[in-house]
């Protein structure tokens, strides 16, 4: 298994959001399949300790920048960046979450969700897969949320991110995988992270460890394009997507969004 996904996917996989919980994850998963590593993100002493122990555990090669995906020349960073490396696999994990009505958030900092989980997968994917296409084989991966399945007040601009990541990838997966690029969207539920336990009272229903996201959406690469991980995730898209109206999911959304802080 490790041979044929380092043969479909490798050399070298890059993870935009690699430092902690989820991008950290990826990470690993990743370098026990035998795949070298790029890790983005904006703390580099975080990225380096990472780097430190994957070189140490998996006997993998390491290289690490420090990147804020939110700024405009993200295209010329990413090219530059990763000039001379064969990225065979893209990770989009990062994501910008802050809660708050919209009418109570500025709206700079609405951008900046923009920015960094609309712009940033959009141009990641522009960027990198053209070489991939050019060889034949590759894969992407864009983290999505289940909240980008229905309304989600008080998440309202990320949730709206979230169904743009979902389709982007899905019509990625059309457009690509008769030139031999595989895409997939992860639409995971609650994830314990770090980010997450600073803003929640305790695990929602469906809470997965990052470990268990990662490997899952790993392991749907190739039979895209989405999936959700987790049993009790799989069975709240159907109960809210197909079973009731959207007014009872967007209700249902709100009162698990109000115990977030």
């Amino acid at each position: 298994m490790q041979g044929s996904f380092r043969e479909r996917y490798g050399p070298w996989a890059l993870v935009a959001g690699a430092s902690v919980g989820l991008g950290e994850a990826f990470a690993r998963g990743l370098a026990a399949r035998g795949l070298h590593l790029f890790l983005l993100a904006r703390r580099t002493d975080v990225l380096e300790a990472l780097a430190s122990s994957l070189r140490q555990s998996a006997g993998v090669e390491v290289r690490v920048a420090s990147v804020d995906l939110a700024r405009p020349d993200l295209a010329a960073v990413l090219e530059e960046t990763t000039q001379g490396v064969e990225i065979g696999l893209a990770v989009y994990n990062a994501a910008y979450a802050p809660i708050g009505e919209v009418l109570d958030r500025k709206l700079e900092d609405l951008m900046r969700i923009v920015d960094v989980n609309v712009r940033g997968p959009l141009v990641l994917a522009r960027t990198l897969a053209p070489a991939m296409v050019s060889r034949g084989r590759g894969g992407l991966v864009l983290m999505s949320s289940m909240a980008g399945f229905q309304g989600a007040p008080r998440i309202a601009t990320y949730a709206a991110t979230k169904a743009f990541t979902t389709v982007l990838a899905e019509s990625l997966w059309s457009e690509l995988a008769p030139r031999g690029v595989d895409v997939i969207a992860s639409c995971a539920g609650a994830i314990r992270t770090p980010g997450y336990a600073k803003t929640s009272k305790g695990d929602a229903p469906g809470t997965l460890d990052a470990v268990a996201v990662a490997e899952r959406t790993l392991d749907a690469l190739g039979r895209g394009p989405t999936v959700v991980p987790g049993a009790t995730n799989q069975l709240a898209r159907f109960v809210l997507g197909r079973m009731i109206s959207r007014r009872a999911a967007i209700a249902i959304m709100a009162r698990s969004t109000k115990e977030l802080t």
